[in-house]
């Protein structure tokens, strides 16, 4: 049935050809008729030129015959008067001597017929009596005759092509009528077909055969639908329902790339709308940076091999929201092995995306926290093991106990470091206790001085008098101290000076102790972000490396566990001041 119909269908469009083509072949034959009977009629009129002009030297020959040439002259002229009055087909006549010299022209007499003179025949005129050419005689034919023949002629075959034309397209459009009409109703029935309205029958009696083909398919599809519709609805149904049910998201693209279904789990995880996902296009669905994050992937999957593809999944990661999805692009075939669109996949991976990044925190951390005590220890043990001849008992004392603060500092910022973690999670109360933080303040000062006199920085320490006593905890605010006196050194210019101020507040509730240094400075766009974890400014100013992690800690440290408050203000090309802001009331159950 299917091929009749395609030949019906394939059938309707050559007929407009074979229109065509017809015409331009009842064309042909009519011009090879009318030039064929042009030519025979020439050749006609040139046979009836020759006998007119061949009977007109014989009679010319008579008549002029021993005859003075003045006299023969007015024979010849009164002859040719009546020969051209009587036949309108010759323009003129014109007789010659054996030396070819003219004897009479009608030229001179009648000038205006050889205006339109459409070819000459000449004859020679011979003596009956001798057999002697006594002359010529010339005729020129004007071929009124045979256009006259010729333009009835062709209006005549025109007239019959006109007719066979349209009789040829009469017959031609009505079969055209037919097949379109016959072809309307097969195309109405095979649409009822695709809806889903198995069982339509067609009525035709000029294609019954092509009718009933289709009728019996109709008839065999609403058997085949009656049996096995539930079937096929259970299998989808089960289908779906083991799709929904699995925890990864599984979204599924016919060969056009619009989404025919997709999981929960899917509709979860890209934070969208079922309504507003399925049977729409994949590569229309927005991540949440903006970006078309399916598009580009898609038509990498599309331009890879299905052999390669199949056994080696596209695998690809996207952002949505908050979390980080893997995305990995299958094919997917039919029973008969037809590419029929493809699967994709999506796997949350946000918590290990989460780890990974822990475990880098945690190495960047390290790095960061111990560069300072490491670099310390280092120079105090080299200067004692290269120059140790040079100073006397009480200067090696005073080193060997600051290598010994400096390795117990290390040690517990080890511990420190390795509960980063711990202390992420703000279940920690830190143990507070009454400590006298000038001398905090002095003692990082002098440990760390030994790195700004390799850069030639002087740290000046003013404070106010009677400073009491505040309750911290010492290990996390030496933290604290060290890294904004090791920030102000490393930002510094050679040769600048830090200032390091402690005063009490005015309403004499809190302390207060500042940094400033005269360095680089920080752009005001960044210090809304410069305590944001892992932030750093990165511009042709500020290239010194590092984590972005100190100044994080440093906040979370004095506002998060000692209630406090930190502040920066800051302009490039000036330098910067950190103050730190420290409560003198706590809770009592915070004290050791």
């Amino acid at each position: 049935m299917d091929k009749k119909f395609f030949h019906l269908k394939k059938q309707t469009k050559y007929l407009l050809f074979e229109f065509i083509l017809g015409s331009l072949i009842i064309a042909g034959m009519a011009f090879f008729a009318i030039s064929n009977i042009q030519n025979k009629m020439d050749k006609t009129y040139s046979d009836f030129a020759q006998l007119m002009t061949g009977m007109l030297a014989v009679e010319s020959s008579e008549i002029t015959k021993n005859i003075p040439l003045e006299e023969k002259k007015a024979i010849l002229k009164r002859h040719t008067s009546l020969i051209l009055n009587n036949n309108s087909d010759v323009s003129f006549i014109e007789f010659k001597d054996n030396n070819n010299k003219i004897i009479y022209s009608s030229k001179s007499d009648f000038p205006l017929g050889n205006v339109n003179t459409f070819f000459n025949v000449s004859s020679p005129v011979i003596l009956s009596s001798d057999n002697k050419v006594a002359g010529s005689v010339t005729v020129g034919m004007n071929g009124k005759g045979i256009k006259s023949i010729s333009s009835a002629t062709q209006k005549s075959l025109f007239s019959i092509f006109i007719f066979t034309w349209l009789t040829f397209s009469i017959i031609l459009i009505f079969n055209m009528f037919f097949m379109y009409r016959e072809y309307k109703k097969i195309y109405k029935g095979v649409k009822q077909i695709s809806t889903g309205k198995f069982g339509y029958k067609l009525e035709s009696d000029n294609m019954a055969e092509l009718t009933d083909a289709f009728n019996d398919m109709s008839n065999i599809l609403s058997q085949y639908e009656e049996q096995n519709v539930e079937q096929l609805t259970l299998e989808r149904n089960k289908l779906e329902a083991v799709l929904m049910s699995i925890i990864n998201g599984v979204i599924v693209c016919d060969n056009f790339d619009t989404v025919v279904l997709a999981n929960s789990a899917a509709l979860k995880m890209l934070d969208v709308d079922e309504n507003n996902f399925v049977n729409r296009k994949i590569q229309n669905y927005i991540d949440s940076h903006g970006q078309c994050c399916f598009r580009d992937k898609i038509e990498e999957f599309k331009d890879t091999p299905l052999n390669i593809i199949e056994n080696k999944p596209l695998e690809f990661n996207i952002e949505a929201g908050k979390r980080t999805i893997k995305a990995m692009i299958s094919p997917m075939f039919s029973k008969m092995q037809d590419y029929v669109g493809y699967i994709i996949v999506l796997i949350d991976i946000t918590r290990e995306t989460e780890v990974n990044k822990l475990k880098n925190t945690f190495i960047s951390n390290v790095s960061h926290e111990l560069r300072t005590p490491v670099t310390v220890l280092r120079t105090y043990i080299d200067t004692l093991y290269n120059n140790s001849d040079d100073f006397d008992e009480e200067t090696k004392k005073d080193f060997m106990k600051t290598i010994d603060i400096e390795a117990k500092r290390l040690h517990t910022m080890v511990n420190d470091i390795l509960d980063f973690s711990r202390l992420e999670t703000g279940n920690v109360v830190l143990k507070k206790e009454y400590s006298n933080i000038s001398e905090l303040l002095e003692q990082n000062i002098n440990s760390i001085k030994i790195l700004a006199d390799e850069k030639n920085i002087k740290i000046n320490f003013e404070k106010d008098d009677n400073i009491p006593l505040v309750p911290i905890n010492v290990e996390s605010l030496d933290r604290v101290i060290r890294n904004l006196l090791s920030n102000a050194i490393k930002y510094s210019l050679d040769g600048k000076e830090i200032i390091v101020k402690l005063f009490l507040s005015s309403d004499k509730n809190c302390i207060s102790f500042s940094v400033k240094d005269n360095g680089i400075g920080i752009a005001k766009e960044h210090l809304e972000k410069i305590f944001d974890r892992f932030y750093r400014v990165e511009n042709a100013t500020h290239t010194i490396k590092g984590t972005g992690l100190g100044l994080h800690l440093v906040k979370m440290t004095v506002e998060q566990y000692h209630h406090g408050k930190i502040t920066v203000e800051s302009k490039e090309n000036v330098g910067s001041t950190f103050t730190v802001m420290l409560p003198l009331a706590v809770d009592e159950n915070e004290l050791v």
